[in-house]
């Protein structure tokens, strides 16, 4: 089954369920599939699992950066709604990799392209993404690359 076919068995389940927190976050998702869809004229066809990956993983961490941000200006009930969101959408991403094993794809890869310069950075991040994929955290791979390059 694919991922999209998921979300929408899912949604219906918790439509029967009335998790009302469920439901909404679903409906958003769904929302933004129909609008990458539309954007591209295949409004009638799913999207393949790797796209819908990358706009759940879009989806997620807008959720975790307005979390912060409801934090950071007083709002904890505002921001426990939001990270109650991303825990729902998490659910259909593959298990991120640690930032050890990130660590060690990263000095691989820099090794194995040469990279040792700063102003080569972009290249290294995007190899490193090219390779994990959904489940590597892309600021994280940055800090680590930038860490990596600065020594």
């Amino acid at each position: 089954m694919s991922l999209e076919a998921q979300i929408e068995q899912d949604l219906k389940q918790a439509m029967l369920a009335k998790d009302q927190q469920v439901v909404s976050t679903l409906r958003l998702v769904k929302s933004a599939l129909l609008y990458v869809k539309v954007e591209k004229g295949v409004r009638d066809t799913e999207l393949d699992d790797g796209e819908v990956q990358a706009l759940l993983s879009k989806e997620a961490k807008k959720r975790q950066e307005s979390a912060d941000l409801y934090e950071k200006g007083g709002n904890p009930d505002s921001a426990q709604a939001e990270l109650a969101e991303k825990a729902i959408i998490e659910k259909y991403l593959p298990q991120q990799i640690g930032e050890d094993e990130l660590r060690q794809l990263v000095t691989e890869t820099a090794s194995q392209l040469g990279i040792t310069e700063p102003t080569k950075m972009g290249q290294l991040i995007g190899a490193v993404k090219g390779k994990v994929g959904a489940a590597g955290d892309g600021a994280v791979i940055a800090k680590l690359a930038k860490e990596l390059l600065a020594k």
